[in-house]
C-alpha cells in the first residue's frame, strides 16, 4: 500500500508581512498531481493544517478545494490529526460529512482511545491498514493536575501519560489487526509532538510543547508494533533517533528564512511485507527566499546581483560590518530599488551587539523574543538566578498557555 505522509502545512502564514496564498495554492496543486503520478492510496496529514486556530476564509477555502480535488484521484483514504496550531473543533466540525469521502479526522483526543483507532479499507471491504490517528496531546488530555505537584511531579506525569496513550492506542491496533490474521494489515501511528534526538531552526516558528525537560519526548515511548509513524511538529524532515520507521515528514513551505537553503519533501511509504519502504519527494519551491550577510559593500553587491537576476526573491539582510551605520535602510533601500527583490527584513547585527553590551539606549524590541524581553526584565530588577530559572520556567507556560489558541476559544 502506497502512502503519502506530510505535515504542518500552516495555511495562512505569513512572512514578515507578506501573505503566501499562492504559494499554498501552488504546493495543493502539485500534491495533487504527485498523489495521482504516484498512485498514492492513502494520504497522512500529521497535524498544523492551519496556522491558527482561527484561519481565514481563504485559508479554509484551499483546504477544501484541496479535499475536493483529491476525490478525483486514486486515493481512496485521508486521515488529518490535529497539531498545536489547530483548533479541534472546527477541523471536527465537518467529520460526519468528511467521514462520506473516506476523510478521517481527529482533531484532539476523544473521550473513548478506540475512537482514534480507524481501519482503512480496500475497494472489496477487507482491512487493508489500520491507523492509530492520535492528534496533539494536550495537558488535559494525559494527565490530571494534583495540588502541591512540584515541578518535576509534573513533567514525570506527563511523560508517562505520552507513554501510556501510546501504549493503550497499540494495544487496542493489536487486538484489531488480530481480528484480521489472514492479511494482518500493517499498523500505522500518527502524533505531533517533539521526540528526541529531533532538529530545528532558529527562526521556523516551532514551538516547544512541553515545559522544562519534557521538550523532548523520548523516542522510545513509540510500541514496536508501529510499522509506520507519521509526525508532525518539526519543520526539517528527519528520523527519530535513528529509526527509519519513525519519521517527521518537515514542513513543505519554508517557515523562515532560517530555512530557505533547506530542501523540503513529502514522505512516500510503500508499505510492503518486509517493512515500509520510505522515499523522499522533493517539494518545489515557489517563492524565492534568501538571507544575506556581510558589510556595506558585500550586502549592496549581493542585492544588485539579485536584483541583476530579475527572480521574484524575498529578502532578509543581516548586516555584520564593525562599522555603526545609521541609514542601512536607506542603502538596501536604493540596492533593490526598481527590481523584482524584496527585502522583507533587516537585522542591524553590529547595533544589536552595542544594545547588549549597554553602549547605547537604543532598542530594537523586534530582534528580540519574548524570552529575551522577560531574561532582561529579570535582569533589571535585580531578580537572583536560581529565583530567576524558576520564573522563566513559569513565563514559558504562560506563553505555551498564550499560544494555545485553541485553549484560549473554549
Amino acid at each position: 500500500m502506497k502512502i503519502l505522509h506530510t505535515s504542518d502545512w500552516h495555511i495562512g502564514r505569513t512572512l514578515y508581512g507578506r501573505k503566501r496564498y499562492e504559494e499554498f495554492s501552488a504546493f495543493f496543486s502539485w500534491l495533487i498531481d504527485q498523489v495521482a503520478r504516484l498512485q498514492i492510496e492513502a494520504l497522512i496529514v500529521a497535524g498544523d493544517i492551519f496556522d491558527t486556530g482561527t484561519p481565514s476564509n481563504r485559508s479554509q477555502q484551499l483546504y477544501y478545494q484541496f479535499l475536493s480535488a483529491l476525490s478525483s484521484t486514486s486515493c481512496r483514504h485521508i486521515v488529518i490529526i490535529g497539531g498545536n496550531h489547530d483548533s479541534p473543533s472546527l477541523l471536527e466540525a465537518p467529520k460526519e460529512l468528511l467521514k462520506a469521502f473516506q476523510v478521517h479526522v481527529v482533531g484532539s483526543a476523544p473521550d473513548n482511545i478506540e475512537d482514534e483507532v480507524i481501519l482503512l479499507k480496500d475497494e472489496q471491504g477487507a482491512v487493508e491498514l489500520i491507523v492509530c490517528a492520535v492528534p496533539y496531546l494536550r495537558d488535559r488530555d494525559i494527565r490530571n493536575s494534583v495540588g502541591g505537584e512540584s515541578h518535576l511531579d509534573k513533567e514525570q506525569k506527563l511523560i508517562e501519560g505520552i507513554a501510556g496513550h501510546y501504549q493503550a492506542i497499540s494495544e487496542h491496533a493489536i487486538l484489531r489487526q488480530a481480528e484480521y490474521s489472514a492479511t494482518t494489515p500493517p499498523i500505522v501511528a500518527t502524533g505531533h509532538l517533539f521526540a528526541a534526538g529531533g532538529s530545528k531552526v532558529e527562526g521556523d516558528g516551532v514551538r516547544d510543547l512541553y515545559v522544562g525537560s519534557l521538550v523532548h519526548v523520548d523516542g522510545t515511548i513509540f510500541p514496536d508494533a508501529i510499522d509506520y509513524l507519521a509526525l508532525g511538529h518539526l519543520h526539517s524532515a528527519q528520523c527519530v533517533g535513528g529509526n527509519a520507521r519513525f519519521r517527521y515528514s518537515g514542513a513543505p513551505l519554508a517557515m523562515g528564512f532560517h530555512e530557505a537553503e533547506k530542501e523540503k519533501v513529502v514522505l512516500l511509504v510503500d508499505l510492503v511485507q518486509s517493512g515500509p519502504h520510505i522515499t523522499e519527494i522533493p517539494v518545489p519551491r515557489w517563492q524565492k527566499l534568501k538571507s544575506i550577510r556581510g558589510d556595506a559593500q558585500s550586502i549592496s553587491e549581493q542585492l544588485a546581483s539579485l536584483k541583476a537576476s530579475g527572480d521574484s526573491v524575498w529578502v532578509e539582510v543581516l548586516y555584520e560590518g564593525q562599522e555603526v551605520i545609521s541609514n542601512l535602510q536607506n542603502i538596501v533601500r536604493d540596492a533593490v530599488a526598481e527590481s523584482a527583490v524584496e527585502v522583507l527584513r533587516i537585522v542591524n547585527n553590529r547595533l544589536r551587539e552595542l544594545v547588549l553590551v549597554g553602549q547605547t539606549p537604543q532598542e530594537t524590541l523586534e530582534e528580540m523574543s519574548e524570552e529575551d524581553v522577560f531574561r532582561r526584565c529579570l535582569q533589571a530588577h535585580e531578580i537572583a538566578e536560581e529565583q530567576s530559572e524558576r520564573l522563566l520556567d513559569l513565563f514559558r507556560q504562560s506563553l505555551i498557555e498564550l499560544h494555545d489558541e485553541d485553549r484560549r476559544a473554549q
